[in-house]
């Protein structure tokens, strides 16, 4: 069972850096057992942190992820998100009592708006205010939220509380302004996509400093993403082992030769980026 490091939320709450994504997860009959054993597997390691949303998989990957953690439910940090098309109050209610019913349970730690729709943020923003009322999520965030975005919503609210982004060594955009416009503001970043769903395992810079590490591409980069304070990695696999290896990138202290030789192959922004979404 590992300790996986921790970093705050702003209402003072941890929340693990590493955590097991679930996109692409319960469309397919066929590998459902699989994906459920991959994410006991990280409980079993002592992953707690564990992102899905109604769209993946029209709602599989939350009934996926609720399969893994029945019985465990007090063990884990959940993270959903709701769809731009269920944003407005009324609906965004029903999406987030229809998440919570297909991963069991009656709470969510941090529900998310997956992306910015035609729905008004202050329509959202009350919706999700009502459902901290009520109790059926503990706090809320956004995702693919650039900060222009940032700034239109902290006029209506300073509730929230995290921003999920696409980030890793071939997407670096967000460094420029949107990264330390939350650290300066104290509020987590959740990076999807860390090893580019697997575009990075076979570059030739990551493969000489894993070598240098003993360790894998995979764990090189997700390292890199963890290093910077209140960075948090979700990664998503359908297999058991990868968890253990992925865990592994905790143990990994990248030195200033390593982040320099990474600069040179994955050059940082020089300028501000519109921000990626996949």
């Amino acid at each position: 069972m590992r300790d996986i490091p921790t970093t705050a939320l702003p209402d003072g709450t941890s929340i693990p850096i590493f955590g097991l994504g679930t996109w692409k997860m319960g469309e397919r009959n066929a590998d459902i057992a699989g994906e459920v054993a991959t994410l006991r597997a990280g409980i079993d390691q002592g992953v707690t942190l564990f992102d899905t949303a109604e769209m993946y998989g029209s709602g599989g990957a939350e009934q996926v992820l609720g399969e893994a953690i029945a019985g465990r439910r007090d063990a884990t940090f959940l993270v959903s998100k709701v769809l731009p098309s269920n944003a407005g109050r009324v609906r965004a209610i029903a999406a987030c009592e229809a998440s919570l019913k297909r991963l069991g349970t009656d709470r969510l730690d941090l529900y998310l708006l997956h992306w910015r729709g035609s729905v008004p943020l202050a329509e959202t923003v009350r919706a999700f205010e009502d459902l901290v009322r009520a109790g059926k999520i503990l706090r809320w965030g956004v995702s693919n939220f650039d900060p222009s975005d940032l700034a239109e919503l902290d006029a209506i609210s300073r509730n929230c509380a995290a921003n999920q982004v696409l980030y890793n060594l071939t997407r670096r955009g967000i460094e420029f302004d949107l990264l330390p416009q939350a650290q300066r503001r104290a509020m987590p970043v959740m990076a999807y996509s860390p090893i580019e769903q697997g575009a990075l395992l076979n570059d030739a810079t990551l493969a000489d400093i894993a070598d240098g590490h003993g360790a894998t591409p995979a764990q090189i980069a997700l390292a890199w993403v963890m290093r910077r304070p209140g960075v948090i990695a979700i990664p998503k696999t359908g297999r058991a082992e990868r968890v253990s290896e992925n865990l592994g990138a905790l143990d990994i202290e990248l030195t200033e030769a390593d982040l320099a030789k990474l600069d040179r192959a994955f050059p940082p922004p020089r300028r501000k980026q519109t921000l990626e979404m996949i």
